[in-house]
Order: structure tokens, then sequence, then C-alpha cells
């Protein structure tokens, strides 16, 4: 399937997929609210501040498949806002592992990272780049959003 083809739900009720972003870098994190990486939020943020104008953005899809998100997306959505100023879209909460992992994630974890990881979701925010054209790179939760290596590819495939 056509990755930039996949539905998700926004938080307002509407439907979107990738494709808007198609020759853009997109950055897709699993987030949530309570964990111990949360504070990545800040680096998320400033790197759609930095490189926004230029063709990349973040999304992210919450999830509580580790148990540290909130109940609702309005919860997630105020948190998101208040606490780190968020300007990058935030969609509906999804399943990011198993059976009814939405099929974004299906698809994405069948990319390796660097170690060779492919597969489960090890935890909250392990990060996909996604590169005009298609290509998935895939890091792990621990690395920063703004590892000079994670920054180096956005840089290096930047449309504008």
């Amino acid at each position: 399937m056509d990755i930039y083809e996949i539905p998700f739900d926004r938080m307002d009720g509407t439907t979107a997929t990738l494709a808007e972003h198609r020759d853009d870098v997109v950055m897709v994190v699993n987030v949530a609210s309570r964990c111990g990486l949360t504070p990545q939020y800040t680096a998320l943020e400033q790197l759609q501040q930095k490189y926004a104008e230029r063709g990349f953005t973040v999304v992210g899809f919450p999830s509580n498949q580790f148990l540290q998100e909130l109940s609702t997306d309005e919860k997630i959505a105020e948190f998101c806002s208040a606490t780190y100023g968020v300007t990058f879209p935030v969609v509906s909460k999804v399943k990011v592992n198993g059976r009814n992992a939405h099929p974004l994630y299906a698809e994405l974890t069948k990319t390796p990272d660097a170690g060779g990881h492919d597969g489960r979701i090890r935890w909250n925010f392990e990060k996909f780049l996604v590169l005009p054209g298609g290509e998935v790179r895939r890091y792990s939760p621990k690395t920063v959003p703004d590892d000079p290596e994670i920054v180096e590819v956005i840089e290096s495939h930047l449309p504008r």
C-alpha cells in the first residue's frame, strides 16, 4: 500500500493522509503525555519551527499501548499545547502494535532501524522519517529528534 494514501483521523474528526506531504520530509512519532521521553516534544517542536517552511513536518500519533497517554484526544491536545506549545499536527489516538495496529504503523514498522530492529514499536517516541518518494528511515525511542544523524537526513532531503 502507498504510505501516502493511508488514512488517519485528525482530532477534529476529519480524515487525512500524508499525501499533502509527498514531496516533503515527514517525521512520524508515536507520542505519549506521561512518559519519561515526553520532553522530546521540545526538540520535535524546535525541528518543526526550524524546517516547516522548507518542507518538513512532524506528525504525532498518540498511543496508549504503553499505558502512558491521556484518556481523550481533547486532554492530549490541551497537554501538547499548554505544556510544549506544539504547533505540528497531533492526530487521534491509535494503536501502534498488534492485530489492531493502525495501517500506517503496520507499514512503517516493516522498516528496520540502523540496529536491524523491525516489527513492533518498542516504546513511545519511536521515530520514522518519511522522505520524498516514500523511503522510510527508523530511529529508536531514545534517539532524540534533533540527533545530528536525523538532522543530517532531514537537511539533505528537504525539497526547498
